[in-house]
C-alpha cells in the first residue's frame, strides 16, 4: 500500500468485493496445493520404500497346510544366486498371520488354515533384474513359488497419482488466471470511474507510472488482505482433514500428510497472489493509459 494517493481509490464500491474474491481463490488454491504436496510425498515415499524390494510367495500344495521345507530351500537357493539380490528373508508364520489378520480376523489363527510363506527380498534397484526370467527359474526349481514385483502395480498407482497432481495443478493455474482477470476488470473499472481525476493529474505533469503505482499499491493491499482471509479459512480446513483422516485410519493421507514446510509453502500463497495483483494492476493501467489520447 502506498503512503500517498491522489485518487480516492478507497471509496470505490467495486473494489470492496475484490478481497473476498481473492480470499475465495486463495482458499481453493491452498486446498489444491495441499493436495499436490500430499500426493507428491505419497509417490516419493512409496517409490523409495518399494523400488528396492520384492515379495516371493510360496503356496502350499493341494491338501497341505504348510509349504514343503524343500520348496522353501530351493526357492531361497534360486533367489540367493540371482545377481542383484542383496538379502533374502523368510517370514515366519507369526509374521504372515499378522499380515492377514486384518482381513481374516480370528480365522487367521486357525491351525488348519493353509497360508502361503513369504520371502522378503531386498534387491539393488539399479541391477535391472529380469522378473519374468526369475519367475520361470523359481517355477522350475520350486513349483508353486511366484514373484510379486511391486513395481508393476506401483507404476500404475504412480501414474494415477501423477494424473491427480496434474489435475490439481490445472486447478491452481485456473485460479490464478481467474484472479488476474478479476484484477484486470477491477482496475479498468477504476480507471473509468476516475478518468477525470487522472486527466487532471496528467495536466499538472503526472506521469502514467505515477498513476499506475497508486493502482498497484491498492491492488497489493487488497490482494494481501484477501489472501490472508482465504488462508485463515484454509488452514483450519486442512487441519480438520488431517484430523479426520487420522481418525479414519487413512494411512496414505495421515502418514504422508502435511508437514511444517508444506504449511510454509501454502503460507506463501497470499503474498504470491498479492504481488500478482499488484503487477497485473500496474500493467493494466500502463497499457490502458498508453492507448488513451
Amino acid at each position: 500500500m502506498i503512503s500517498r494517493t491522489d485518487l480516492p481509490l478507497d471509496h470505490d464500491a467495486h473494489a470492496r468485493f475484490l478481497p473476498w474474491l481473492i480470499a475465495f481463490m486463495v482458499y481453493l488454491a491452498a486446498l489444491a496445493v495441499a493436495g499436490i504436496l500430499v500426493l507428491n510425498s505419497t509417490v516419493n515415499r512409496w517409490d523409495q520404500g518399494i523400488s528396492g524390494t520384492l515379495t516371493v510367495q510360496a503356496m502350499p500344495s493341494d491338501g497341505a497346510v504348510d509349504v514343503s521345507p524343500k520348496v522353501l530351500q530351493d526357492a531361497r537357493a534360486v533367489l540367493s544366486s540371482t545377481p542383484g539380490v542383496l538379502n533374502v528373508t523368510l517370514l515366519d508364520k507369526q509374521d504372515t498371520l499378522a499380515l492377514v489378520e486384518p482381513w481374516l480376523g480370528d480365522l487367521a489363527g486357525e491351525a488348519d488354515l493353509p497360508l502361503p510363506r513369504l520371502f522378503d527380498v531386498v534387491i539393488d534397484p539399479d541391477a535391472g533384474i529380469d522378473m519374468t526370467a526369475l519367475g520361470r527359474r523359481l517355477a522350475i526349481a520350486a513349483p508353486g513359488v511366484t514373484v510379486d514385483d511391486h513395481r508393476v502395480w506401483l507404476d500404475r498407482l504412480v501414474r494415477l497419482l501423477q494424473t491427480l497432481q496434474w489435475i490439481a495443478l490445472s486447478v491452481v493455474m485456473v485460479i490464478f488466471l481467474v484472479t488476474i482477470g478479476t484484477v484486470v476488470f477491477t482496475t479498468r473499472t477504476g480507471l473509468a470511474v476516475h478518468g477525470e481525476a487522472i486527466h487532471v493529474l496528467h495536466l499538472i505533469g503526472a506521469y502514467d507510472s505515477y498513476v499506475a503505482r497508486q493502482f498497484a499499491g491498492r491492488a497489493l493491499w487488497l490482494g494481501l488482505k484477501g489472501g490472508i482471509i482465504g488462508l485463515a479459512f484454509a488452514i483450519p480446513t486442512l487441519l480438520a482433514i488431517s484430523y479426520f483422516a487420522e481418525r479414519m485410519q487413512m494411512g496414505a493421507v495421515s502418514e504422508n500428510g502435511l508437514h511444517l514446510y508444506h504449511y510454509i509453502t501454502i503460507g506463501i500463497l497470499p503474498f504470491a497472489v498479492a504481488f500478482i495483483a499488484m503487477f497485473t494492476a500496474r500493467t493494466t493501467v500502463l497499457r490502458t493509459l498508453a492507448r488513451m489520447p
